[in-house]
């Protein structure tokens, strides 16, 4: 499998690099150690078992070893550090793209979770250090079964479609969308945020939220041009930087995602 994973590596657009953990507690974690060290942007490490992953808001992130990956790349961007938070939309896209090129329909929930018919296939973390990101990125490539707490609300790629997938080709995939769409974070963001919008599963939909200033509850409208979220509450319209939580409200039941 390592084998692999190093030839598909010589296929990474610039400046993609990979470095192979056998395991990791957490790839975030590792990469944030390499970038204090001086390592150059395009760095991605993978850990073909991640141990303690995490999600937002420290929440722990489910991976099957030898059907899923966890990945981490180190960005620096040259971009106003203002702009970086595009960074989860960015990466919530190229891997929304990646999907549906492997023959699923990829729908985001805002700001980075990537949805399959409205459960989760994949997670990503962006936090920042002084000069340098980490996108941490959590995929369910081939897994068939999850534990009993999230398999109501969590798929594979195997699932959606039928068929296994190789983790190399995945990764590939998804980094080729990252090239690109790292780069749209600036200038071109009003191109990637059309890309978003177009797959946001959030849009016209109910829902109760937690933010730093409280809970809201509301109906989205879609995304803000500078990447925020329009909630619609009994207050009037706002624009939501950042949500800890987010559910969708259905008519006989809750979706906790």
């Amino acid at each position: 499998m390592t084998a692999e994973f190093t030839a598909s590596a010589a296929l990474f657009p610039e400046p993609f690099r990979l470095l192979i953990r056998e395991s990791a507690a957490s790839t975030n974690d590792e990469v944030r150690t390499l970038a204090q060290a001086g390592t150059p942007d395009g760095l991605v490490l993978l850990a073909l078992q991640q141990t303690t992953g995490r999600g937002r808001r420290g929440a722990p992130w489910f991976t099957q070893a030898e059907t899923s990956l966890a990945f981490s790349i180190l960005v620096r961007p040259q971009e106003p550090k203002a702009l970086w938070p595009r960074l989860a939309l960015a990466a919530g896209l190229a891997v929304a793209e990646a999907v549906e090129s492997l023959g699923a329909t990829a729908g985001i929930k805002w700001p980075n979770d990537v949805w399959i018919h409205q459960r989760k296939v994949a997670g990503i973390l962006v936090e920042a250090g002084a000069d340098f990101a980490i996108v941490g990125i959590g995929l369910n490539v081939n897994t068939r079964e999850f534990p009993v707490e999230i398999a109501d609300i969590a798929t594979s790629l195997r699932l959606a479609t039928q068929r296994d997938h190789p983790r190399h080709e995945v990764l590939g995939a998804i980094l080729r969308r990252f090239a690109l769409r790292r780069t749209q974070i600036g200038g071109d963001f009003p191109e990637l945020l059309d890309a978003v919008r177009q797959r946001c599963v959030l849009t016209g939909q109910q829902v109760t939220l937690t933010t730093a200033s409280g809970p809201k509850q509301g109906v989205v409208e879609g995304i803000a041009p500078g990447g925020e979220l329009l909630l619609r509450t009994a207050s009037g319209l706002e624009r939501l930087i950042q949500a800890d939580e987010i559910r969708l409200e259905y008519p006989r039941r809750t979706l906790h995602v």
